[in-house]
């Protein structure tokens, strides 16, 4: 139900997340942020609870994590967390993979928080680099090659097709510039004298075997806008405003039913006095937040590089008080916010996997 109009009850700022003078912005927000809000003006941090219970969150740091693909070049990556919407999966392969991947449940988003390497498709060759998300669409027949090294990624699976968002009344200049892609040529990789190449493809939890008589990236040449691409962070274009601290929706780069895949980058930081610069406390009514941090700092405070932090949706989250405090006292050292995270918005209620939980 959308509302005509928005009340004030008590003592409440003139402005949305400013001019708080010791109070506590909580925001109650319907719809992931576009549907109806109430703004809740606290004495206390709302964050400051102590949960019992499934639903109590969660914050990894990657690096403790061990999928199969960090050792064995036949490894898979380590399930995260699941819905019937998507699966979020963390990949550390340090070696080729030795057969071809099709994944015939969904689409799969790539976000390299480490290393370089090339994916080899059916529609040619994709080089990656941190930064870079790599889009393979359902049903895409590949191989990872990373270089030296590891290559650390989450991955997003969605059932349904990524797409980018509507740009609204930003038109052509919506951020995500569709320009900035790299596609891949084709490429035909020729046959190196084995008697079978096999393919596998993976669907439902389980594994279907295929065995060519040649090599199947055999492509001449192909057309049509279903394609592999990447896309790196950093020519991604960031809206903000001067005045108002901007909600997370105005960061969204890809979407699917019921996921969203959202960018938080380097940008100026609000200017007018009296603004809060950091996302105000909240409680995402209607979507389960999972933010991975990939780098950069906030204010002269390091971003924790390779965090994971899963919030369901109905907590209260957000920078603890003396974070923000901080922020308000140093207002005037500061111009530019420099983090890097990569969120993960999901409607139905995400299910942390055995290896997230820890020993139960």
């Amino acid at each position: 139900m959308e509302s005509f109009v928005q009340l004030r009850r008590g003592t409440t700022p003139r402005r949305a997340h400013a001019d708080l003078d010791g109070l506590k912005d909580d925001e109650l927000g319907r719809a992931g942020f576009t549907g109806r809000t109430a703004h809740l003006y606290r004495r206390h941090d709302p964050t400051a609870y102590r949960a019992v219970g499934p639903l109590t969150g969660t914050d990894v740091l990657v690096d403790a994590l061990e999928p199969t693909d960090a050792a064995d070049p036949a490894g898979t990556p380590l399930l995260l967390l699941s819905n019937s919407d998507c699966r979020i999966s963390l990949s550390r392969r340090a070696a080729p993979t030795p057969f071809y991947v099709r994944n015939v449940d969904g689409d799969e988003l790539y976000f390299v928080h480490r290393g370089t390497g090339t994916f080899v498709t059916e529609f040619g060759d994709l080089p990656y680099r941190p930064g870079d998300y790599v889009y393979l669409p359902k049903a895409t027949t590949y191989r990872q090659v990373p270089d030296a090294g590891d290559t650390t990624a989450l991955i997003v699976e969605t059932t349904e097709e990524l797409r980018t968002p509507p740009a609204g009344a930003l038109g052509r200049h919506f951020p995500f510039d569709s320009a900035l892609v790299v596609i891949p040529e084709a490429r035909v990789v020729e046959d190196d004298g084995r008697d079978e190449y096999e393919v596998r493809l993976y669907h439902s939890g389980e594994c279907t075997q295929l065995f060519y008589p040649h090599d199947p990236c055999d492509v001449e040449g192909w057309r049509g806008d279903n394609f592999p691409f990447t896309f790196n962070v950093a020519d991604y274009t960031v809206l903000a405003s001067e005045s108002v601290h901007l909600p997370p929706t105005v960061h969204l780069f890809l979407q699917a039913t019921g996921v969203a895949v959202l960018n938080f980058l380097p940008r100026p930081a609000e200017a007018v006095p009296g603004t809060e610069r950091y996302p105000w406390y909240h409680r995402n009514a209607d979507h389960d937040e999972v933010a991975f941090f990939h780098g950069g700092s906030v204010f002269g405070v390091d971003v924790p590089a390779g965090l994971l932090s899963h919030t369901p949706q109905g907590l209260h989250h957000g920078a603890p008080e003396k974070a923000r405090e901080r922020a308000r006292r140093r207002f005037d050292e500061y111009d530019r916010v420099e983090w890097q995270i990569i969120a993960i918005d999901t409607r139905r209620r995400l299910t942390p996997s055995p290896a997230l939980r820890g020993p139960v």
